[in-house]
């Protein structure tokens, strides 16, 4: 009795693993499936190129934005991304006098959208590190070691467009367009900036004693000017009066305060004073 019971038990058992393995089995295939499709799939966005490859090799051309399908087995997409960027750094470089200066810099670039698969297969995902960094070092240290340390500070703008022509030109032939250059700083050894301070204050101070002694100029010639007019003009008043008598009462009556004397001398006649006789 007990050996029937036993016998039903595990039939029903045996039949519920076997419902339970069916299930399984559809689950599973369902999970692969839908990885299958997910991992087949690939979103290409705004700004950015799709690089299909088989088996590691890149086929076709690039993927324009949008979804696209491949063979996850033995296709892949990589994204590269198209829009602007922006690079900074410092390059340390020796200006023609051989001072050393740190210049700082940012970089604006993007890769050409229509050449990206043949940047992709010379330099990868990572061709900013393999192409951009080199470029920029040779083209600033190039064009530094061109301009003597205070021409590099007074001709700061000349330089910055000489290393951007250069650098543009050299990446334009990586398929590599550059839309700007700033060269943010200028960092010169300590020693050689107090000297530049040094030297900047020495000419300030010249040229406040260089106007100075101008002004002592201006002023004294001022004085002779005013000097020679005024004895060029006691001569000309001299002359005046040794010519004309009537001259010389005229002056005395300019002089005169308007008030007759308190006493006479000599003949008792008023000075200046002429009435006519009838």
């Amino acid at each position: 009795m007990r050996s029937s019971q036993f016998s039903s038990e595990s039939k029903v058992i045996m039949k519920q693993l076997q419902s339970f393995q069916k299930y399984f089995w559809y689950v599973v295939i369902f999970i692969g499936l839908v990885v299958l499709l997910v991992t087949s799939v690939k979103q290409v966005n705004e700004g950015e190129r799709g690089i299909k490859t088989t088996w590691g090799k890149m086929v076709g051309e690039p993927l324009m934005p949008g979804i696209h399908f491949f063979n996850p087995i033995s296709s892949g997409v990589i994204l590269m991304d198209v829009r602007e960027d922006k690079l900074e750094g410092n390059e340390p470089c020796f200006t023609k006098d051989t001072q050393l200066v740190e210049v700082a810099y940012a970089l604006t670039l993007y890769p050409d959208p229509a050449m990206i698969g043949k940047i992709y297969s010379q330099f990868g995902t990572a061709w900013k590190q393999k192409v951009i960094k080199q470029t920029i070092q040779s083209s600033i240290k190039d064009v530094t070691g061109q301009f003597i340390a205070d021409d590099l500070v007074s001709k700061r703008e000349e330089a910055r467009t000489e290393a951007f022509i250069e650098i543009q030109a050299a990446l334009k032939e990586r398929n590599i367009e550059v839309t700007r250059l700033d060269i943010t700083n200028l960092d010169f050894d300590d020693a050689y900036e107090k000297a530049v301070e040094a030297k900047v204050v020495a000419v300030q101070r010249a040229i406040e004693a260089k106007n100075r002694t101008e002004q002592i100029k201006e002023e004294a010639k001022q004085k002779i000017e005013q000097a020679n007019a005024d004895a060029e003009a006691m001569r000309i008043k001299t002359r005046a009066l040794s010519e004309n008598k009537s001259l010389v009462d005229y002056e005395a009556v300019q002089k005169w305060d308007g008030k007759l004397p308190q006493y006479m001398l000599g003949n008792g006649s008023l000075p200046f004073i002429h009435l006519n006789q009838k």
